[in-house]
C-alpha cells in the first residue's frame, strides 16, 4: 500500500509517518520505480502498535525497544515489564501533580470575593514574590 492508504488505514498522518521512519521507528519501506513508498501488511501492525504506544504517552526510546525486542520472540519480556512499570509510575507522578494542581486552583478561585480587578486576590497571589 502506499503511505497515504496506509495513513488512513492507521489514522496517522503521512507526514508522522515519514518523521517516524527517518527516526528509525518504522523500517523505511521499498521504493518502486515511480518513487513511491510501499508498505507491508507488517508495517501496518507496527504502525498500529506505535500509535497505541504514544496513546499511551510511551516515550518514543522506548517505543523503538518494543520495537526492537519483538524481533526476538524467545527474549525474556522483562525490558516490555520495566518500560511499562515505568510508564505507569510516571503516570501515578502526574496524577499526584494534576491533584496538587487542582488543589492549588480551587483554593485561588474560592479565595477572591473582589468585584473589582485592582482588589483581586487572585491576581495579588500570582504577582506575589513569596
Amino acid at each position: 500500500m502506499k503511505i497515504g492508504e496506509l495513513a488512513k488505514a492507521t489514522q496517522v498522518s503521512a507526514k508522522t509517518i515519514r518523521y517516524y521512519e527517518s527516526i528509525g521507528l518504522l523500517i523505511s519501506p521499498t521504493r518502486e520505480a515511480n518513487g513511491y513508498r510501499y508498505y507491508r501488511l507488517s508495517d501496518l501492525e507496527t504502525l498500529i502498535f506505535i500509535k497505541r504506544c504514544r496513546e499511551l504517552n510511551i516515550p518514543i526510546k522506548d517505543i523503538k525497544q518494543l520495537v526492537m525486542v519483538q524481533h526476538n520472540p524467545q527474549a525474556s519480556c522483562s525490558t516490555v515489564d520495566t518500560i511499562i512499570a515505568e510508564q505507569l509510575a510516571r503516570v501515578r507522578q502526574m496524577q499526584q501533580d494534576l491533584n496538587q494542581l487542582e488543589q492549588t486552583l480551587s483554593s485561588l478561585f474560592t479565595s477572591c470575593s473582589s468585584k473589582q480587578i485592582q482588589d483581586c486576590f487572585i491576581l495579588q497571589t500570582l504577582k506575589s514574590t513569596e
